[in-house]
């Protein structure tokens, strides 16, 4: 009997996108309608907001630099919030106050990685972010973060206030981007074929099992 080689699965996303805090979940959904089907899921870092200082900025001016003004995002808010809740997930964008770069918070997601870690890392990020509008640009805020998914906060803290991995992240962010990835979430399978946005669980389960039939012929 021959074994199934698994389908490597990487997901290209920021912290800071409603659509890849909706896509997460969808992937986790499309994943659980093909439990056959043997996958690796690696969580790729991805700059939403490049132009956004490592100490970050207020919300109201990220808005007003992005959308024109806090008010023009309103209606955006709206959608995102419909969309997310019909996942079960909250998004409050009222109460976010401070819009952060997101190099610690990938260089969290790289750390959890090495315990395994890496997706609850990055759920609880999305939680903080979109659901208690936690400000990503506090030390403390990411210890805590990391200390709730079970990984040493002394040792993170120590390492957050180093360079350790800014120029690892930064190298594959931008190696999303030459690849031509401009939007996120982008799924890509087997390093071969990108499925880009939050797509249905059910496509991108069709998706996972075409593809793996494919790798395994």
């Amino acid at each position: 009997m021959s074994t199934v080689k698994p389908l490597q699965i990487d997901i290209v996303s920021d912290v800071v996108c409603p659509w890849c805090y909706i896509g997460k979940h969808r992937i986790e959904s499309a994943l659980a309608l093909v439990p056959d089907v043997p996958v690796e899921v690696n969580w790729r870092p991805y700059f939403l907001n490049p132009w956004v200082p490592r100490e970050g900025i207020s919300r109201d001016e990220y808005l007003t630099a992005k959308f024109g003004s806090p008010e023009a995002y309103k209606s955006i808010a709206g959608r995102v919030g419909a969309a997310a809740a019909e996942e079960g997930l909250e998004y409050n964008s009222d109460r976010v106050k401070r819009q952060p770069n997101t190099t610690d918070s990938h260089r969290l997601i790289h750390w959890a990685e090495a315990q395994g870690k890496a997706a609850q890392m990055k759920q609880k990020l999305m939680e903080l972010y979109f659901r208690d509008g936690g400000d990503l640009t506090s030390a403390d805020v990411l210890v805590q973060a990391a200390a709730d998914v079970g990984l040493d906060a002394d040792s993170i803290r120590k390492r957050l206030a180093t360079d350790e991995d800014v120029e690892l992240i930064s190298a594959q962010a931008k190696e999303a981007a030459d690849k031509g990835i401009s939007g996120v979430p982008t799924y890509v399978f087997a390093q071969k074929y990108a499925v880009s946005g939050a797509q249905p669980p059910e496509q991108l389960a069709r998706a996972i099992r075409q593809v793996s039939a494919e790798i395994n012929q």
